[in-house]
């Protein structure tokens, strides 16, 4: 499937941002005006045939997020076994049918005889508390990130993301790559949707994702490290905090883990050997 790591368009015949009236209160004033606010429809992912989960999510760059959710899901381990991928208008929202390698088919119908329902939020499906983690193979590289990199990285992603720059209600995700380049951002309603779709663009193009760190604009929760450590990311970096067991994971699984990632300040939460120390 063709593919390039630039921000992709709006599913044809949906758009990204609405206008609309709204009434406005500012210095003592009510007055009617017009905003923007971001598009989020429901998506619905099928494999072979067969439904699988329903999300809601920005409308563009489907087809990064349907590779990038199968692979940080563990239902796909490559962008080669996904054959095909086409994005439906339906009444109700969006389809995504997928045609996908048949062991790796296989495996996903055994799956689902022990998942009672899925959502964005990582557990649902769960029955025991031994099904809640995946346990991605631990991260050995130590590739060394700059923190002055992660500092300029953040900053160049703020240009980058149109759509919270017009609605201020997205999320995004970036790649930075070893030269400290942000390479490639992706935006959505929910962060779990723009780390995704960031995923699925670059397993697109091939990256190589143990050169370099992922950037996100939101907190660190556990499925954001969990879908990082899937692909062997070994450097997150988020501009907000992380919780407990995203820590927990990331020490478990050899992430490095930077939260509160400001102008010049950060916290490293796991694996501060790979992060040279700003100076």
């Amino acid at each position: 499937m063709k593919h390039n790591l630039a921000q992709p368009a709006a599913v044809a015949g949906a758009d990204l941002l609405q206008p609309m009236s709204v009434l406005r209160w500012r210095s003592g004033q009510l007055s009617e005006s017009q905003d923007v606010v971001a598009v989020e429809v429901p998506v619905a992912l099928e494999y072979n045939g067969i439904s699988h989960v329903v999300m809601l999510a920005s409308p563009g760059a489907l087809e990064d997020f349907a590779l990038g959710f199968s692979l940080s899901e563990g239902l796909l381990t490559s962008a080669s076994q996904l054959y095909d991928c086409e994005v439906e208008t339906q009444d109700q929202g969006l389809l995504i049918r997928m045609q996908i390698a048949s062991e790796r088919f296989a495996l996903f119908k055994e799956q689902r005889r022990n998942m009672t329902g899925r959502t964005g939020c990582g557990l649902c499906g769960a029955e025991t508390l031994e099904q809640v983690y995946r346990h991605p193979a631990v991260i050995k590289h130590r590739n060394p990130v700059p923190a002055q990199q992660l500092f300029a990285g953040m900053q160049a992603m703020q240009a980058l993301q149109p759509l919270q720059q017009q609605s201020g209600a997205t999320h995004a995700a970036s790649w930075m790559n070893v030269e400290g380049e942000v390479v490639c951002v992706r935006e959505d309603v929910g962060r779990h949707n723009a780390l995704d779709k960031l995923i699925g663009a670059l397993a697109f193009a091939n990256t190589d994702f143990s050169q370099g760190a992922v950037l996100i604009t939101s907190r660190a929760s556990v499925e954001m490290v969990q879908k990082a450590a899937m692909m062997g990311i070994a450097t997150v970096a988020a501009i907000s905090a992380p919780t407990s067991l995203a820590v927990q994971l990331a020490k478990d699984s050899g992430v490095s883990l930077v939260g509160f990632m400001r102008e010049q300040s950060y916290v490293i939460y796991a694996h501060p050997e790979r992060i040279q120390q700003a100076t």
